[in-house]
């Protein structure tokens, strides 16, 4: 059997479409392996990286957006100004946090914020894509006007006089 390339090499990058993210970003749980082993103890840290994990692989947009001043704004406006957020993998490491401040409102701030960023996301998307879609009938109606006028254009000889 075989396979016909030809069609799909000459196609252009496209950037995903809004169903690419079919579900907004989000966090599962805690890798406790991740936590400080003095937890629990009189010498424990009061603060410290936490490790959670998304529940899908995230898109570099929203990677990006989270790596972006306007999440650590995001964060240092609701409270949480020392808290540093990076993705690594399939993991986000919150650091400069604690399970107190994640039990506390910080969890539950992060799966807003995740669920926002994607959303802006597709709206984003949705929004150029309409866009796309209009330029493209625009150019197609010009086109066929243009192709109408010239259709009028007629290459006749001017009838000879008796």
């Amino acid at each position: 059997m075989t396979t016909d390339t030809s069609s799909t090499a000459s196609k252009p990058h496209t950037t995903p479409t809004p169903s690419a993210y079919p579900n907004p970003l989000g966090l599962t749980s805690v890798l406790p392996g991740s936590l400080p082993p003095r937890l629990g103890t009189l010498t424990a840290p009061n603060t410290y990286q936490v490790d959670a994990v998304f529940n899908r692989r995230p898109q570099a947009e929203e990677v990006t957006a989270l790596h972006s001043p306007t999440t650590q704004q995001a964060l240092s406006d609701a409270g949480y100004p020392s808290v540093t957020l990076r993705v690594s993998d399939r993991r986000l490491e919150i650091a400069n946090t604690n399970l107190e401040e994640l039990k506390s409102g910080l969890a539950t701030f992060l799966a807003d914020h995740l669920a926002a960023i994607t959303a802006k996301i597709q709206k984003d998307h949705l929004t150029a894509h309409a866009r796309l879609a209009a330029a493209a009938e625009a150019e197609a109606s010009r086109a066929d006007a243009i192709a109408r006028e010239a259709g009028l254009i007629t290459f006749e000889q001017t009838p000879a006089t008796p």
